[in-house]
């Protein structure tokens, strides 16, 4: 998957889509998305697949990296979608998601990964991850999705299968698409160019948004640390192989890094390392 034009997404939630009201669900005041990680609900849809960290999923010290994390929540939430039978003609961009890892994952580990709904909006969905593995990793995500119409790229009001499948699993909870990550600061410093490969593309034509990790861990040099910590990602245009002289814009502090992918006109992406979390 790639990413979506902030300018496209409406932040105001709108009224809940058709089938959510029939069904009474009770409607809570929206809230900022994927800034919480909730609980499992006790009922409704939960989906769940195997998997293993793998030689290229792991940074020199054996751990998996961000981009790996990344690619396991796009490819479950692709693979519930599938089992769900959604209807094909949409598609989902990530906007927002959030990585918290307790014990990180090791080369080798079989892992389990499941996902839930969480909350939903007018053109979107707020999407739970749970990663644990036979070692003890303990990996916790949530994003926000939006629904595209494949033809048109643009954001469409969720469909009324989505709502049927994952609207009790929601329970009425609503969140907006606003943003929680600031814009680059007096304190920011251009560190280094940021160099898009042919790799990191996708059918969108757009860099992958697993691939957009990568610049966190460049920044954040995740791989000199334990990787217990918190992480955050906003993407904010689309990052096109044609955008010339982008730069990685850092603001460091004693234990976070915030970080955002520049041209000379606009800000891409906005992400956010902290090396140290509540545990409420």
């Amino acid at each position: 998957m790639g990413h979506v034009e902030c300018d496209n997404v409406m932040d105001e939630p709108g009224p809940p889509p058709p089938g959510l009201g029939a069904a009474k669900m009770p409607v809570v005041p929206s809230v900022a998305p994927a800034i919480e990680l909730l609980p499992e609900p006790d009922g409704g849809r939960r989906f769940t697949m195997d998997g293993r960290v793998r030689l290229g999923d792991v940074d020199r010290n054996g751990r998996m990296r961000l981009d790996a994390t990344a690619r396991l929540l796009q490819d479950v939430a692709t693979d519930d979608a599938s089992d769900a039978g959604l209807d094909r003609r949409f598609g989902w961009l990530v906007r927002r998601s959030l990585i918290e890892t307790r014990v990180a994952a090791t080369i080798g580990e079989p892992l389990v990964v499941a996902t839930w709904c969480a909350g939903t909006g007018r053109s979107w969905a707020e999407r739970r991850t749970r990663i644990t593995g036979e070692r003890g990793a303990a990996i916790d995500a949530v994003s926000l999705w939006v629904q595209i119409d494949i033809e048109s790229g643009r954001p469409t009001r969720l469909a009324s299968d989505f709502v049927d499948v994952y609207g009790p699993t929601a329970g009425g909870r609503t969140v907006t698409a606003r943003l929680a990550l600031p814009a680059p600061g007096a304190e920011s410093r251009s560190e280094s160019g940021w160099t898009i490969r042919r790799t990191d593309l996708d059918p969108f034509g757009h860099v992958n948004n697993a691939a957009t990790w990568a610049f966190l861990e460049e920044v954040a040099r995740l791989d000199e640390t334990s990787r217990v910590g918190r992480a955050e990602m906003e993407y904010l245009q689309p990052v096109e192989p044609g955008d010339a002289g982008i730069d990685m814009v850092v603001e460091r502090a004693d234990s976070s890094t915030t970080a955002w992918l520049v041209t000379a006109s606009t800000t891409l992406a906005a992400a956010r390392w902290s090396g140290s979390f509540s545990a409420g």
